[in-house]
């Protein structure tokens, strides 16, 4: 065994979180698009797809997620794509790329799923449902003529999250019981899922507890961070499918889309939200978790100055209920700041990863559950100090061929207490430079 065994980092925690990737991309991703985009200029289809397909391709410890699998064929280069419940089948040849993914056995389909299916056409941009004698599909139909790898990127994305959300939607509203192609996805561990019930009423009852604690009046911005942050909380530690993601998801946008509403309004229906959640037996709550592939994020890529600008607007808020001696809401909204971000930013691979270590350490009680790493000693009431700062600079090290700018921080950091390192922590993020080589 060689000596440098001893100084590899700790492996990573082979739990999913959050609605990301969950994996890294190819390391030579941005030569391998560019290989596709000089390829299509020659003409030389196959070999640009190829190229192409391979730089979506992500990877865990080094070894290929398979989220993409390639076959081909003579003239024809065939290809599989995962994205959770949609299993997309497609090929191309040098005239013309196919793709579809199989939703429902269309004699199963009832008036309502057909009718929502028709109304979804309308809001495609380049792909649409079509029904054989068998099955209702989605599918996507292109020319290659003056093909580009934007070009192919936008649309099967949309085809594949689509998919996606759409098989998931028909499980939940519809009741849809025979979705087609859904092999791939494989049921979670009950450890897991015991550990992910648990923590979902432990949360709530923590969450009561400080609702019921606040002060009767100038209580109702308090209320909105703790039900929030705790939907944030479920989306990105739990990751529930199907119907509670659906369900959670809608909540969310009506919340923060209709600003006509009153907070008050908006606060009792989060709360009449979260009681459907714990009335949930163990069995119900289980149906909506399984492990999957994904190939495209749903979140549009955000600049790092978005993540910044939002973490100085939290951070006066936070300073007003400090000094207005609200201290009990602190904790809550430095949680809010990192899940919130993680929730509506599409970060950068490291500035995610960054997230992530703050999160492990503020809920590293959960984390140690799942057999995970967690950088916080709850029962002492002492910080892993070693290991944070061991996690941040081994990401900074991963991306510092990319961001020459990036600097470690872990002995910047306050260690004092778990407010104080929050504080620190989000300090240091604001300064961080991720201008690209």
């Amino acid at each position: 065994m060689s000596w440098l065994h001893f100084f590899r980092p700790k492996p990573h925690c082979l739990k999913s979180f959050g609605r990301g990737i969950n994996a890294d991309i190819a390391k030579n991703e941005g030569e391998l698009f560019n290989k596709a985009y000089e390829a299509f200029e020659k003409k030389e289809i196959l070999n640009a797809y190829e190229f192409f397909f391979n730089s979506l391709m992500n990877y865990k410890n080094g070894i290929s997620n398979e989220n993409i699998i390639l076959t081909k064929e003579n003239e024809t280069l065939k290809f599989i794509i995962y994205q959770g419940t949609a299993k997309v089948n497609g090929f191309t040849t040098n005239k013309k790329l196919y793709a579809e993914v199989t939703m429902v056995k269309a004699k199963s389909a009832n008036v309502a799923l057909k009718r929502y299916v028709l109304e979804r056409n309308y809001q495609f941009t380049y792909i649409n449902y079509c029904s054989d004698s068998n099955y209702i599909k989605l599918k996507l139909n292109l020319d290659n003529i003056t093909m580009t790898p934007q070009k192919a990127f936008y649309p099967l994305r949309e085809l594949a999250l689509n998919a996606d959300y759409d098989k998931e939607h028909m499980l939940s509203e519809f009741e849809q019981k025979e979705l087609e192609d859904i092999q791939h996805i494989k049921k979670l561990d009950a450890t897991e899922l015991k550990v992910k019930y648990e923590f979902l009423h432990k949360w709530i009852d923590e969450l009561n507890e400080k609702i019921h604690s606040l002060p009767s009046d100038d209580s109702i911005g308090m209320q909105s961070f703790l039900y929030l942050n705790f939907l944030f909380k479920i989306d990105y530690l739990i990751v529930p499918k199907c119907k509670i993601y659906q369900k959670l998801t809608k909540q969310l946008q009506d919340y923060f889309g209709d600003e006509e509403i009153l907070p008050e309004v908006k606060n009792a229906e989060l709360a009449k939200y979260i009681l459907t959640l714990e009335k949930l037996n163990f069995d119900e709550f289980s149906l909506n978790f399984y492990k999957a592939k994904y190939t495209f994020s749903q979140i549009e890529k955000s600049s790092y100055d978005e993540l910044i600008n939002f973490i100085e607007e939290s951070l006066i808020k936070l300073r007003w209920y400090k000094n207005n001696r609200h201290p009990q809401i602190i904790p809550t909204i430095y949680s809010y700041i990192a899940l919130y971000a993680l929730y509506n930013y599409g970060l950068n691979p490291p500035a995610r990863k960054l997230l992530h270590v703050y999160i492990s350490v503020i809920y590293a009680e959960y984390f140690k559950a799942l057999g995970c790493s967690g950088y916080y000693d709850t029962d002492k009431n002492k910080f892993l100090k070693s290991d944070i700062i061991s996690q941040i600079e081994n990401i900074i090290s991963e991306y510092k061929h990319q961001y020459k700018l990036l600097k470690a921080f872990g002995d910047e950091l306050d260690f004092s207490s778990l407010n104080d390192f929050s504080n620190s922590y989000f300090s240091a993020l604001k300064n961080l430079n991720f201008h690209e080589a």
